[in-house]
């Protein structure tokens, strides 16, 4: 079973051309007009494009369900997390077989304890084809619960309050809220944050418990377009932080959660290209921060006159090492910092009374590529250090480090069915990018594959907002393994696993570093023998599907197939148009095309723009009808467009989810069923279905 011909009829839309004019550049864009969802000729166009997928996929019904079935056979369907100890309490998620959503529980005192069920996700989606928990916040004393839910995907959230006590709900009901949300110490308030018309994060608020949301009180309106506003507390349970964030600049205040009624205090005033983030332990501020130090460094200053001019070196920048992110626990700063292309893990023991390192060590795992993160860590008062560790073969396992002992335990390891990871190797490959720079490839496959070029390879990649690709386990990929494929993962500019130079060498008017970075890893793979051009197939989400986008024009001779999920590949028209959802804070990443410069660079890479009368692999792009983040338009324009201009008969198609966001299904199975499909597409791709 492969791509041939097909009894279905790919969809036409009408051509309206609408002439878009900037710097003297004439783009004729026909398809303008589906930016309308309003428009039920919009609604009836999407829905067409789904039949004639499911018409084209429909030889591959049996398989889909097949890998549905195979991915779903493989995950323990009732399971729950590792317990985290908080108040008295241990918190856990687990979930039932049949069941699309995780319940919400605890255990007081110790897990011989009955069960209380907080919250059973399950229930609330009820009539709801989508439903995500923005946020799970428990009341100081925990005799009380707020949660966030959304059941459209559009990311807009609704708060509500439960009494743990009686099981009722309040009549507290916050409408319009985003991510992040906080109680007062004293359990009296909740801090929660707004969006403005755009659906950008720029209003603080603090409500009364008992109160309607009418009489709450805004704390902070950041009016800077390019501005988020963002809330967390920290572990002492001392402050919360109010942080605004550019993609390049950032600014700190705080709340005394004593004292929530108290004007928030800035700790040091924005300006332009100072990223920072505070913590805080007794009476010390400690900041990450790249004031002089490009990748990054520790300070800290008194709580009590925290402005720069306080601030001194805890931690200075390592050249090539840069320092991800800090965690402050009473006796120690946990630091992640990437080095070599790896993720580690450091912890430095402080100094009782002043804010001094001791000493340090780095984590040691067994493995030389994985990925790491910090856990929950609730407790501030505590040596045991919990952290998400995994690899491409090594499943998701909770960690519990002893920061004084310097020991490891495993405290719980997902459980992979019929899986052994010795059955697998990973291996990290370098490419050699046009410019002679060394791009790091992370890679899995069957032991002992044969390097001679035939086997079957995804390759997947990003590149965007120095977000790092981490090695990390996926045990739907499995699937595709387990029939022959290599799966690499593609470190290209634009990230930050070489440190903060790479990022700045992916982004604005050195974006195309991106794309021919993720050029060179598939050449790489094919020198190497990994694959060949008829059998590599590639991947990317959101700004990684710009990357499908740009690579498919660069390069469509190299790939058998591209799956773009929600791509962004309307780059200039959105980029032009400050009034759609996120557009202002972009200008930082992608530049600003009212800039003819800027302009002029981003027109040349711009998939949409950039569709040729040429060959192209077969592709399958992927949308979401409510997506606050890339609209729905852009992969139906680009679809639409690319059947039309390009020479061969190739199959384009369009899936939108009618009832989700950006990403996509909520529920575990519906997504299970998503990545069965998509999958489906790529075994056909190169004639494994």
């Amino acid at each position: 079973m492969s791509f041939g011909s097909s009894a279905a009829v790919p969809p036409a839309p009408p051509r309206r051309p609408a002439r878009l004019t900037a710097h003297g550049d004439i783009r004729i864009d026909d398809y303008y007009w589906m930016r309308n969802r309003t428009d039920p000729e919009v609604i009836a166009h999407l829905t067409t494009e789904n039949e004639y997928t499911t018409a084209v996929m429909r030889d591959t019904e049996a398989l889909q369900e097949q890998l549905f079935q195979e991915m779903r056979q493989r995950i323990r369907e009732t399971d729950m997390t590792a317990p985290v100890a908080d108040g008295g309490h241990w918190y856990y998620q687990r979930t039932v077989a049949g069941l699309e959503y995780p319940i919400y529980c605890r255990r007081a005192g110790d897990m011989d304890a009955p069960e209380e069920v907080l919250l059973d996700v399950n229930a609330l989606a009820e009539g709801h084809a989508f439903c995500k928990i923005g946020a799970f916040a428990v009341s100081p004393d925990h005799a009380r619960l707020a949660y966030a839910y959304d059941v459209s995907g559009a990311e807009i959230f609704t708060v509500v309050v439960k009494d743990l006590r009686t099981g009722e709900l309040l009549a507290d009901r916050i409408e319009g809220v985003y991510y992040g949300l906080e109680w007062s110490n004293d359990g009296m308030f909740l801090f929660y944050t707004t969006l403005d018309a755009a659906h950008r994060p720029d209003s603080v608020w603090r409500h009364r418990l008992g109160a309607s949301q009418s009489t709450d009180v805004r704390l902070l309106h950041e009016t800077d377009e390019r501005f988020f506003v963002s809330l967390y507390k920290t572990r002492s349970k001392r402050f919360i932080v109010v942080h605004l964030h550019s993609n390049t600049t950032d600014e700190a205040h705080v709340i005394d959660a004593d004292d929530p009624a108290h004007a928030l205090r800035v700790i040091e005033p924005r300006r332009q290209g100072h990223e920072y983030s505070i913590d805080h332990r007794g009476d010390w501020f400690f900041i990450h921060t790249n004031d002089q130090a490009e990748d990054f460094r520790v300070m800290i200053a008194p709580v009590a006159a925290a402005e720069m001019a306080n601030w001194r070196e805890l931690l200075p920048e390592s050249a090539g090492v840069l320092i991800d992110r800090i965690d402050l626990f009473r006796d120690h700063l946990v630091v992640l910092e990437w080095m070599g292309g790896v993720k580690q893990v450091r912890v430095a023991r402080l100094a009782a009374e002043q804010p001094e390192i001791v000493d340090s060590h780095v984590v040691a795992f067994a493995e030389e590529t994985y990925a790491v993160s910090v856990d929950e860590n609730p407790t501030f008062d505590t040596a045991t250090l919990r952290l998400s560790f995994s690899s491409l073969k090594t499943p998701p396992t909770i960690y519990a480090h002893d920061m004084e002992d310097r020991t490891l335990q495993a405290l719980k390891q997902d459980e992979i069915a019929n899986y052994d990871p010795a059955d697998y190797e990973t291996r990290r490959v370098w490419a050699t990018a046009p410019d002679g720079i060394q791009v790091p490839i992370s890679l899995i496959c069957r032991k002992g594959v044969e390097l001679d070029g035939s086997h079957p390879c995804l390759l997947y990649g990003y590149g965007s907002y120095g977000a790092s690709m981490e090695p990390s386990f996926r045990a739907n990929r499995l699937s595709l393994i387990e029939r022959g494929f290599v799966f690499a993962i593609a470190h290209i500019r634009g990230g930050s696993e070489l440190g903060r130079t790479w990022y700045r060498n992916g982004k604005l008017l050195n974006k195309m570093n991106t794309f021919t970075d993720f050029i060179a890893a598939a050449e790489q793979l094919i020198a190497d023998g990994y694959t060949r051009p008829d059998r590599l197939t590639i991947m990317g989400r959101s700004a990684g599907g710009l990357l499908m986008g740009a690579v498919a024009n660069l390069r469509p001779d190299l790939f058998a197939g591209v799956v773009a999920g929600v791509p962004f590949v309307d780059v200039v028209t959105t980029m032009m148009d400050p009034s759609i959802p996120l557009t202002v804070i972009e200008y930082e990443e992608w530049g600003n095309p009212a800039d003819a410069h800027f302009y002029a660079y981003m027109r040349s890479y711009s998939p949409y723009d950039n569709l040729a009368a040429t060959r192209y692999p077969p592709l399958l792009a992927t949308a979401g009808l409510n997506d606050p983040r890339v609209s729905y338009w852009e992969p139906a324009k680009y679809v639409a467009k690319l059947r039309r201009v390009k020479t061969d008969d190739n199959v384009v198609l369009l899936k939108t989810n009618m009832a989700a966001g950006h990403g996509g299904a909520s529920g575990r199975y519906d997504f299970l069923r998503e990545t069965a499909f998509e999958f489906a597409f790529l075994l056909k791709t190169v004639g494994l279905a």
